[in-house]
């Protein structure tokens, strides 16, 4: 197994490994140590099956349903990620950590390309260690003990996944998920602190109005995306990127219009931030 940096802040090319078969032990905790080390890996050429591609995830940690669209046939865990020719909203595109409200978000994600645009579609990733790490010592000192309340209903990330529930919705799904969470949390893993707020999900600070919470959230939001502490990654067929979405953003850019774009996701049980 190879491991290549592609950018300062975070994320890591895994080369010499082929998830068509079974990864043995060893394998597994050395790519989950790799996710640990650089926050996101990924893994180019592993043309699965989604019976290979949910042993993968099953070899990384607990596979979950995802709350508002349906799991592809016979996989409930997998659902399809796409936009059409057609289309104009991408799922997902907006800065995120993936399902915040609820109560406990996962612990990572998983997307394994099936159909890529001939160009544009590339993810974004950003390193949330790093955002906090770079505040300063005042600004640590009055986030600490806050905490950010989470909904799934904000308006611009509703909108990305109404072509989704459309085609794909599950009927029962609650219309509103609602979660409070810290704004710094502590990784359970590594012990190191990362921000977890973020422009799609979260919606206010507890204990504040919504007019002192503005500007404090508006802040965060801008620095957790500066461009050093990001990485970009260009999709090829077959690919997998796996995030660490306890201390990662990440943002799906939507400039592909009149093609499309297929991935099948995977998310992984996580625990409540502490």
């Amino acid at each position: 197994m190879k491991v290549q940096k592609i950018a300062g802040a975070l994320g890591a090319e895994i080369s010499g490994i082929d998830l068509s078969t079974k990864l043995s032990a060893s394998q597994a905790q050395d790519v989950r140590q790799a996710l640990l080390d650089y926050q996101v890996i990924f893994l180019r050429n592993q043309n699965l099956s989604p019976q290979q591609f949910l042993d993968f995830a099953h070899a990384m940690g607990e596979p979950v349903q995802y709350p508002f669209v349906n799991g592809i046939e016979g996989f409930p865990q997998i659902i399809e990620v796409k936009k059409l020719e057609t289309e104009t909203v991408n799922f997902g595109g907006i800065w995120h950590s993936d399902t915040t409200y609820l109560t406990e978000p996962p612990m990572g994600s998983m997307l394994l390309s099936r159909e890529v645009p001939p160009y544009g579609g590339d993810t974004m990733f950003a390193n949330q260690y790093l955002a906090y790490d770079t505040l300063s010592d005042t600004m640590k000192g009055l986030l600490d003990g806050l905490i950010g309340i989470s909904t799934s209903s904000k308006a611009d990330v509703s909108r990305t996944r109404e072509d989704r529930i459309r085609t794909d919705g599950k009927d029962e799904s609650p219309k509103e998920y609602i979660a409070e969470h810290p704004i710094v949390r502590t990784h359970p893993e590594t012990k190191r602190k990362s921000l977890f707020v973020n422009v799609a999900h979260t919606a206010g600070i507890k204990g504040m109005t919504d007019e002192e919470a503005a500007p404090l959230l508006s802040f965060l939001y801008q620095h957790q995306i500066k461009p050093e502490f990001t990485c970009r990654f260009s999709w090829s067929r077959h690919a997998i990127a796996f995030w660490d979405n306890r201390c990662t953003m990440h943002n799906p850019v939507n400039d592909y219009h009149g093609y499309r774009r297929a991935m099948h996701r995977i998310t992984l049980k996580g625990d409540k931030p502490v």
